[in-house]
């Protein structure tokens, strides 16, 4: 009998299931996103960021006074040590602020006594303490590199009200924190994407989650994950009015470039995050005075898919990063921060992805993850190289 020769897999490992979960599940045909059962309406609707936090690491909606327990233990942790304040203002004020979270994050373990134990109790406590502590990291980090104090966290706020005031030194209203709420609930969790697998591969080595997190920011750094909002609100800005949408429309994609925001490796309808975040851009927008750059979107998703329906004769549709873009913005957010802030929330998705890759026994895989690679060559050819002495080279 012939030896079986398996595929080799060049797609990025699209279509590819390396390992069964319980947290979320992204039915892209049906335009469904679920956490751990629940649809992202109802939780966006619904729940806030700490419930859904609870939800994704403990595998429930919590009770009342679970859920008063779970507040005060990430309020306990929001204050981070001096040190790492001391650390951020030694950096170069114009460093990306991804690569600074990245190389600041695993500073935190330095008040976690439990760090290293394996032992579910103890990540859970380390869980909680990134939680806390990458939005402190964050904001800290933008007031520091525009030569403002450090804005110490305020115990009376919610996680979103707290972090808006961290960053502007200014209470937020009731809307705009269930606005930021609602967007930290949409970015929560996405099943496996590149940084949540980043943080389940390095988790699988039983390395601590620090380490699993910090790897997962990095990955989320990257061009193609998580700056594409930030690519979107630059895209707005270049096209600029309304009039000159339907000229970038089919300039851009005559010549084989594409509409930012539009598009996604999954979802074969719109994103449903999308369709929460619309009426929340606008709204915000109204509220800012700043209604240009929810039109312009409004505007270019409409002809933007008509646009491509009629060149590439199949259809496209918006995702998560075209319409927080325009509400992160009229938030008065910085755009270089719009990926920090999509770690601030997804750090709760990558946490129960380490937790489940580390503890739970979900079906039989291996220990560590370890793909294989057909390996193609060299300059030599196919075959050995044969060694030549460095003088006869």
């Amino acid at each position: 009998m012939d030896e079986c020769i398996l595929p080799v897999m060049d797609t990025g490992l699209r279509g590819v299931d390396v390992a069964s979960s319980k947290i979320c599940d992204v039915r892209g045909k049906e335009g469904k996103l679920i956490y751990r059962g629940f649809l992202i309406e109802d939780l966006a609707k619904n729940a806030s960021f700490e419930e859904v936090c609870f939800l994704l690491l403990y595998e429930r909606l919590p009770k009342k006074q679970e859920l008063e327990n779970f507040q005060q233990s990430l309020k306990q942790k929001r204050k981070i040590p001096e040190n790492i304040f001391s650390f951020l203002k030694t950096l170069p004020s114009d460093m990306n602020p991804m690569d600074v979270l990245q190389i600041t994050t695993p500073l935190l373990m330095q008040t976690d006594q439990t760090i290293g134990e394996p032992e579910i109790e103890t990540v859970l406590f380390s869980a909680e303490n990134l939680i806390a502590g990458i939005a402190t990291i964050t904001a800290a980090w933008d007031r520091i590199r525009n030569k403002r104090e450090v804005v110490l966290p305020d115990n009376d706020l919610s996680h979103a009200a707290n972090f808006l005031y961290m960053l502007n030194d200014e209470r937020p209203d009731d809307e705009m924190t269930r606005f930021f709420d609602t967007s930290l609930v949409l970015h929560a969790e996405h099943s496996f994407n590149a940084s949540t697998f980043t943080a389940r591969q390095v988790a699988s080595t039983r390395a601590h989650i620090y380490a699993a997190i910090s790897a997962a920011i990095g990955s989320l750094s990257g061009a193609l994950h998580g700056g594409a909002n930030v690519k979107v609100m630059k895209m707005l800005k270049e096209i600029g009015s309304i009039d000159k949408i339907d000229a970038y429309v089919n300039n851009i994609l005559s010549s084989g470039g594409l509409i930012m925001g539009l598009g996604h490796a999954v979802y074969q309808t719109d994103d449903p995050r999308a369709i929460i975040l619309s009426p929340m851009s606008r709204r915000m927008g109204q509220i800012a005075r700043q209604p240009l750059w929810y039109e312009l979107s409004r505007e270019l998703e409409k002809k933007g898919k008509a646009a491509f329906k009629t060149i590439k004769q199949r259809e496209i549709f918006c995702n998560v990063d075209f319409y927080s873009a325009s509400l992160f913005y009229a938030m008065g957010i910085a755009t270089d921060l719009f990926s920090p802030i999509f770690a601030v929330s997804r750090v709760s998705g990558w946490a129960a992805h380490v937790i489940e890759e580390q503890f739970a026994i979900a079906a039989p895989k291996p220990s560590l993850y370890r793909p294989g690679a057909e390996y193609v060559g060299n300059y030599c050819g196919p075959d050995e190289c044969a060694f030549t002495d460095i003088d006869d080279r």
